[in-house]
């Protein structure tokens, strides 16, 4: 049995194949594997694929290149991330466009409770270093389990890593290549260190070389990890404040300390801030109270009596949005919701969720042995004998997508022609009537009545 992994990064390997159109592929087939199995001309009938696209998932030099990166992973104690998997970084999975597969070696929990990406430029100052050391030892005596997440660069990137392991905080490194080399190399004896309380993430290949597209691809895993990303020092132009901009599109926490008007080095801090991108902060005071890691232990429970004067008395069955604020002292509003479901209801929403699925890979797809009818004879038969008279998929050119089916009856009026490639769209309903009956039309039914009457007859 061929182990599911090679189609995993297999999939990853496919030219001309994204992350965000990856995700269309497993919405469209469901797993990675139906992926490399489906017939070539169904390939190209998936939105954004086309025959080009098609034909190179087909080569077998994709499933045989994956098969030695499996290897390579397993003999040196890899582990493989897919974004199905239960293990996959909760953080990560939120963004749009998140890997569909990295890899990592090391020994941390990548879904730490508290996670802060440290970025900045690579020519820092004394400044720059004085503030990321001063920054890292103040929140190690706060939050002692502290994730700190950047590059590996050189300056404010290796200063984090090096701090951090200096105050035994977990580190972990998000590379620009694959795990079979460190770049720079005079970096590696940190990156080894980081084994032991952090690790090496990427989402690239072993054999790929660190080139500079992939350093600015690499920077959303970074910010997307993290629950907060922090520009210590920067230019005005620079990688770090990319991955600035991607936190802030995923709708994450950026913060950056300021510098001296006209200073080079921190023109690209100051225009964070000037333009609401990032908060300032000055230290780790600052950060703690920005994003509420301040609150004592014993807050919880002072705060449910803001809200109710009788909390103890309340019942899980009373209050169970308070019943669950007991037992965790943080909590997604997201999770709250699903937890407030009954058994019944989240069956239900799961059931929902699944027949739009098989539904829509039903659409997508025709499968072999089914034939398409020749669509002009559809229409006649659709139109005589009001079997469909709606609008349907035209597998051999493009989808059509309609907000709301009509409901068609044997005999009604045409009504509004003048208007009914507008009309004839969107409506729930079609006037049954009496005075002029349509037996023969296209595929699209008759509109909703308007006061402007005007009849037509297609025999």
């Amino acid at each position: 049995m061929t182990d599911k992994r090679i189609y995993q990064i297999g999939l990853t390997m496919i030219n001309g194949v994204g992350d965000i159109l990856a995700r269309h592929l497993l919405q469209a087939l469901g797993e990675a594997e139906a992926v490399f199995t489906e017939k070539q001309q169904l390939l190209g009938r998936i939105p954004g694929i086309g025959s080009n696209i098609a034909a190179e998932i087909k080569r077998p030099e994709i499933l045989q290149r994956a098969e030695k990166e499996l290897a390579f992973i397993e003999k040196n104690n890899i582990s493989c991330y897919y974004l199905t998997d239960t293990d996959y970084p909760v953080r990560l999975r939120e963004c749009p466009d998140a890997p569909i597969l990295f890899y990592f070696k090391g020994n941390t929990n990548l879904d730490a409770t508290r996670i802060i990406s440290i970025v900045g430029t690579r020519n820092a100052t004394e400044y720059g270093r004085e503030l990321t050391e001063s920054l890292i030892k103040d929140l190690a005596k706060v939050i002692p389990d502290l994730l700190v997440v950047s590059g590996l660069a050189y300056g404010i990137d290796i200063c984090a890593h090096r701090n951090a392991l200096y105050n035994r905080l977990p580190t972990v490194a998000v590379l620009a290549h694959g795990l079979d080399r460190i770049y720079p190399s005079c970096h590696r004896n940190t990156a080894v260190e980081m084994l032991e309380s952090g690790g090496l993430l990427t989402d690239f290949p072993s054999g790929t070389e660190p080139d500079r597209p992939n350093f600015l691809r690499r920077n959303r895993i970074v910010a997307g990890i993290s629950d907060c990303t922090i520009v210590v020092e920067s230019a005005e132009k620079g990688g770090s404040l990319v991955t600035a901009d991607i936190a802030f599109s995923y709708g994450r926490d950026v913060y950056s300390f300021p510098g001296r008007i006209g200073d080079s080095h921190s023109k690209g801090c100051n225009n964070l801030i000037r333009q609401n991108k990032a908060g300032l902060i000055t230290s780790a005071d600052d950060l703690l109270s920005a994003l509420c890691w301040d609150i004592q232990a014993g807050a919880t429970s002072v705060q449910t009596e803001l809200f109710f004067a009788e909390a103890e008395t309340f019942t899980s069955e009373q209050n169970p949005v308070l019943a669950i604020m007991r037992t965790r002292n943080e909590i997604h509003i997201n999770e709250l919701g699903l937890q407030q479901l009954t058994h019944v209801q989240y069956f239900f929403i799961k059931l929902f969720i699944a027949v739009n699925i098989i539904c829509f890979q039903r659409d997508l797809l025709v499968r072999e042995k089914h034939e398409v009818i020749n669509q002009n004879l559809c229409s006649f038969f659709q139109g005589f004998f009001r079997m469909n008279g709606t609008v349907g998929s035209n597998l051999k050119y493009q989808f059509l997508v309609v907000g709301l089916l009509l409901y068609t009856e044997v005999l009604y009026l045409i009504l509004h022609i003048t208007y009914r490639s507008i009309n004839r769209i969107d409506r729930n309903y079609v006037h049954i009537g009496a005075i002029f009956a349509v037996f023969v039309s296209r595929n699209i039914t008759t509109t909703f009545v308007d006061r402007n009457i005007y009849l037509h007859s297609r025999l």
